[in-house]
Order: structure tokens, then sequence, then C-alpha cells
């Protein structure tokens, strides 16, 4: 984490940052906590002395990844930097790891990850409530669009592929995230549109036979 400060570099938190790295990189299972502990420069019995296991250390890893990301995006939106692009290029590469981190967690498939994205969408439902949007299920909304941006990362390879470029760099993920904000910014669909599906979606619970 290139923005962390001077009083964080103990061995505890250089362990915690080499994990999220090469869990970044090679997804939880592949990470190994020699490997950790080399990246780390430390031995693996100082990991498992700090840690206990490698599952206890990606439960920390967990929290501080989404801590981290929590107060990034609250000094965003919040804290009056939505408009100061220098603050958003100072902290990109932590925001980029954080990001690809907690993806691989949650694709890991554990109770965390689950546990993790429920948080998401609580927190999504709290953004959207304050925003007043004609919405007829904010719960159902928060989780969709969730969904949709864990998808864009999920979906890289194709994404590189009809882009032509290399979302693993930084012109790839700013043209994709240049996309998730337009489409965040603008409607796809009429007030009458969306009326007359939610309409349809409506009739076929009604219509279909009980499950």
């Amino acid at each position: 984490m290139t923005d962390r400060s001077s009083d964080d570099l103990t061995a505890r938190a250089r362990i915690r940052d080499a994990a999220i790295q090469l869990f970044a990189e090679r997804g939880i299972a592949a990470a190994t906590i020699r490997d950790i502990a080399q990246a780390a420069g430390v031995s693996s019995g100082l990991v498992r002395h700090h840690f206990g296991s490698k599952e206890a250390l990606r439960d920390v890893c967990d929290a501080y990844a989404k801590e981290r990301l929590d107060r990034l995006r609250e000094e965003v939106f919040s804290d009056g930097h939505l408009a100061d692009p220098g603050f958003l290029v100072a902290r990109h590469p932590t925001m980029r790891l954080l990001q690809r981190y907690l993806l691989q967690s949650m694709m890991d498939g554990s109770p965390a990850a689950g546990a993790m994205f429920a948080k998401m969408v609580e927190l999504g439902e709290e953004w959207f409530a304050k925003m007043d949007l004609p919405i007829r299920d904010i719960r159902a909304y928060s989780a969709v669009v969730c969904a949709m941006q864990m998808g864009v990362y999920l979906m890289q390879d194709q994404l590189s592929q009809v882009l032509g470029v290399d979302m693993d760099t930084t012109e790839g993920y700013v043209r994709v995230n240049h996309g998730i904000v337009d489409a965040a910014a603008h409607a796809m669909l009429t007030r009458e549109q969306a009326d007359q599906l939610h309409t349809a979606m409506d009739r076929l619970l009604e219509t279909s036979p009980k499950e």
C-alpha cells in the first residue's frame, strides 16, 4: 500500500500487505504461507506467530481491505475529493489493488466472502436511500449493482479482448471505469419503459406456478 504511514511498517503490517498482494495476484488458495513470508522478508514461523494460520491471515486482510476501501470511498464522495483528479491519481494504485484482492476473496466462496458481499449490499442500500431514487426494491437494486460491478472484474479476459486493451494495465482500468461512470450517469430506459417492464415482471410472478 503506497500511501500507508511510516508507523504502519511493522512486520505484521508487511506480512498483511504481502498477503494482500499475492492473494490479489494468484488467488487465496494458490498463495502459500511460505510465498507470503518470502514476499514480506520474514520467516514462515513469524507469519504463523502473528496470525496463526493462512485462514486467520486472510480474515485480517479481508477486514483491512474493506475498511481501507470504505475510508477511501468516504474521502472521495463525502470529503470533497471527487473533483480533485490528483487525489484519485494518488490513491489509484491502492484502490485498484484492494479491489482486486476483495474480488479474489469473494470468488473464494468462503463464509467470510459471503458476509463481505452482504455488507457491500447493505452499504449500497444506505447510499441509494439517501439519493431518493424511484426504486421499487432498493435491496435488489443494491445487490444487482454490486454484482454487476464485480462482473466487470470477473470478465477481465473478455473485456480485454473486445476493447483491445489489457485490463491489467492502467489504460484498460481507466477505459472500463469511464464506461462504468457513463452507465451510472445515463438512464437506459425511460420511466414509461421501466414501468412497463415492472408490470410485466409482476404479471409473470402472478401467473407462474408456485415453485
